[in-house]
C-alpha cells in the first residue's frame, strides 16, 4: 500500500484508499493547477457565487450543515428555524401531541421521486431498524400504479396512523402528484381525512404549497431554490422523513460538517474530496470512458449504488460544457452489494470488458451482537464477508481492474452524512475540472417536456376514436386523422395500451401484423 495515497481520519472513523487507482508517475502533480483551481472555485460555490448560471441561482447545500457560512443572516437563519422545527415536528409526533384522528400516528408515507425518495430510502435502510423505528416507512416514489397498490396493501388498515410528507421542490412534478391523488384516493375510500394526515415539503409559494395551506393540512416545510434535490438530504426533504424514522439527525448533519471541513483543506492530496474526483479524472481519461461499479460490502448500503447513480449521473452527465461546447460528459454509475455481487457480475468484472472501475465500501464493524462462529479457527459470517470484499479487490486488480475503497468504522448516522458530504463535494469538484456546470439538468426537463407531448397525442387520440364509434382504425389513419402523422410510433403505442387498460372502451382487432392492427371505441359506453 502506498502511504501517500492512503487517508485516514480516524476522529470520523474514515479513510480512503487511491493506491489502487494506479495513478501514472507524475499525474497528480501534473493535475495541481487544475486541482487547486477547483478547490477555489468552491470555495467561491460556498460564499455565494452564482453556480447555476442557467437559472441565476447559488448552490447553498453545504450550508446546511454550517448555517454560519451562508452568504447572508436571513438565509442562516431560515435553515436553522427549519432544522428547529424539523425536529420538532419529531418530537410532537413520537409523544402523540401530533397524531391522526383515530390515534397516534405508527407509518409514514414518503411520496416524492428523484432525490426526494432516493436520499430518504438510502438513509432509512441504511440506518433505520425495525426493533426501533419510531414509524415504519413507505415509499411511492414513482407513478406506476402497481407499485402504489402494493404499498397502500403493504400499509392496509394502518392508513387511519400512516401521516404522510408530500415532497416536491417546484410542487408541479407530475409523479408527486400523481402519488397525492392516489394517496388522497386511498384516504377516501376508507373515509379518513387525508389533510389531516398530511406535511407538504415544498418551495414557498409553489402550486403544492397553495393547495395544501387551501385545503388545510398539518403542516408545510419549505424547500429553497438554491438546493437541488439530489442534494437536499440534509435539508427537510431527508431531515423531516429520518427524524420520523427516529434517526439522530444532529448526528448525522454533525458527520456531514465534519467530512465538509476535512474536504475543504486546500492542499488536495490530503483531502479525500478532491483525491475522488482526480481518481475519477484518471481512471475515466476525464471522459467517462469507463463506468463506476459501486460494491458496498454490507447490505444496509445496498441503496447507495442508486443514490449515487442519481447524484453522479444527473450532475456530470452533460451535453456542453460551460463554453457551449459539445462534450458529452458523465460517469455511468451501478452496483448492488457485495458479496452477492461475487454470485452476479463480478465475473465479467474480472474476465470481461474493462470498461469500469470499482469502488468498494467497507463497513469496519460487522454487528453489535458477538458474532456465532461458522468455521473453523474462529471464524464468523463477517470475517467470511472481510475475506469476500478483499479477495474480490485482489482479483481484480491482479487483472489490470483499478479500484478505490472507502473506509469507514461503522454504520452510524454520522457515517452516513460523512458519506453524503463526501460524494457532493466530489461531483462538484470533478465537474469544475471538466469544466461543466453540474447543477443544472436539461435533459431531465427534456424528458418532462416530452411525456407532456405523449400526454396531448394521447387525448388526441382518445377524442379522435369517440369521434368516430365503431369505426375501425390503423394507427396510422389514427395518426393522420389528428395530424400527427409524424407521431405515428406513439400513436400505435398509445392505441396498444388503450386497448390493454381500458378494454371495455377500446377494442383491438389483430390482423396478422401486428402494427396494421385496427382499434375502436366501442360505443355504448363511457
Amino acid at each position: 500500500m502506498n502511504q501517500d495515497l492512503y487517508l485516514s481520519f480516524p476522529e470520523i472513523g474514515f479513510s480512503a484508499d487511491f493506491s489502487l487507482v494506479d495513478f501514472p508517475d507524475g499525474f497528480l502533480g501534473s493535475m495541481t493547477s487544475k486541482a487547486e483551481d477547483a478547490l477555489r472555485m468552491m470555495v467561491d460555490l460556498e460564499g455565494g457565487a452564482i453556480a447555476n448560471p442557467d437559472e441565476n441561482r447559488m448552490v447553498g447545500h453545504y450550508w446546511l450543515r454550517a448555517p454560519e457560512k451562508a452568504p447572508s443572516n436571513e438565509i442562516a437563519e431560515s435553515i436553522r428555524e427549519v432544522q428547529t422545527k424539523t425536529k420538532q415536528v419529531a418530537e410532537r409526533v413520537h409523544s402523540g401531541e401530533l397524531k391522526a384522528p383515530t390515534g397516534p400516528f405508527t407509518e409514514l408515507l414518503v411520496i416524492g421521486i428523484g432525490g426526494s425518495a432516493l436520499g430518504p430510502q438510502f438513509v432509512g435502510r441504511a440506518l433505520g431498524h425495525p426493533d426501533k423505528d419510531k414509524l415504519t416507512v413507505h415509499f411511492f416514489d414513482n407513478t406506476d400504479p402497481d407499485g402504489i397498490d402494493l404499498t397502500l396493501s403493504e400499509i392496509g388498515s394502518r392508513l387511519a396512523t400512516t401521516l404522510v410528507l408530500v415532497i416536491s421542490k417546484s410542487g408541479g412534478t407530475a409523479e408527486t402528484r400523481n402519488g397525492m391523488l392516489e394517496a388522497q384516493h386511498a384516504f377516501e375510500k376508507q373515509d379518513l381525512d387525508f389533510a389531516k394526515q398530511a406535511i407538504a415539503i415544498t418551495g414557498e409559494g409553489s402550486k403544492l404549497h397553495e393547495y395544501a395551506k387551501a385545503n388545510g393540512w398539518l403542516d408545510f416545510l419549505p424547500m429553497w431554490d438554491w438546493v437541488g434535490g439530489r442534494t437536499s438530504q440534509t435539508a427537510a426533504v431527508g431531515l423531516l422523513p429520518a427524524s420520523l424514522q427516529g434517526i439522530d439527525v444532529d448526528d448525522f448533519l454533525d458527520g456531514a460538517s465534519r467530512m465538509d471541513q476535512i474536504t475543504r483543506n486546500p492542499s488536495f492530496r490530503g483531502n479525500p474530496a478532491a483525491m475522488l474526483a482526480l481518481a475519477w479524472y484518471h481512471l475515466t481519461d476525464g471522459k467517462g470512458s469507463r463506468d463506476m461499479v459501486v460494491l458496498p460490502y454490507k447490505d444496509r448500503l445496498e441503496l447507495f449504488a442508486k443514490y449515487l447513480q442519481q447524484l453522479v449521473m444527473e450532475s456530470l452527465g452533460k451535453e456542453r460544457d460551460l463554453e457551449g461546447n459539445l462534450v458529452h460528459q458523465g460517469i455511468a454509475v451501478y452496483g448492488n452489494k457485495g458479496s452477492t455481487d461475487q454470485h452476479a457480475y463480478v465475473q465479467q468484472l474480472r474476465e470481461g470488458v474493462p470498461n469500469f472501475f470499482a469502488l468498494f465500501i467497507e463497513v469496519l464493524k460487522h454487528r453489535d451482537a458477538k458474532s456465532p462462529i461458522v468455521d473453523g479457527n474462529n471464524v464468523t459470517s463477517g470475517d467470511y464477508l472481510h475475506g469476500f470484499f478483499l479477495g474480490t479487490r485482489t482479483a481484480l486488480h491482479e487483472n489490470g481492474r483499478k479500484s478505490i475503497t472507502l473506509s469507514i468504522a461503522e454504520l452510524l448516522p454520522s457515517s452516513i452524512g460523512a458519506l453524503i458530504a463526501l460524494f457532493e463535494r466530489a461531483v462538484g469538484l470533478y465537474a469544475y475540472l471538466i469544466g461543466i456546470n453540474a447543477y443544472h439538468q436539461p435533459g431531465v426537463e427534456a424528458g418532462k417536456k416530452a411525456a407532456a407531448a405523449v400526454l396531448a397525442v394521447r387525448e388526441s387520440v382518445r377524442d379522435h376514436l369517440r369521434e368516430n364509434p365503431g369505426v375501425e382504425l390503423t394507427a396510422n389513419e389514427v395518426s393522420c386523422g389528428i395530424d400527427h402523422a409524424d407521431k405515428q410510433d406513439w400513436v400505435f403505442k398509445i392505441l396498444e395500451n388503450l386497448a390493454v387498460n381500458e378494454p371495455e372502451s377500446y377494442c383491438r382487432k389483430a390482423t396478422g401484423n401486428p402494427t396494421e392492427d385496427v382499434f375502436s371505441f366501442s360505443t355504448g359506453n363511457p
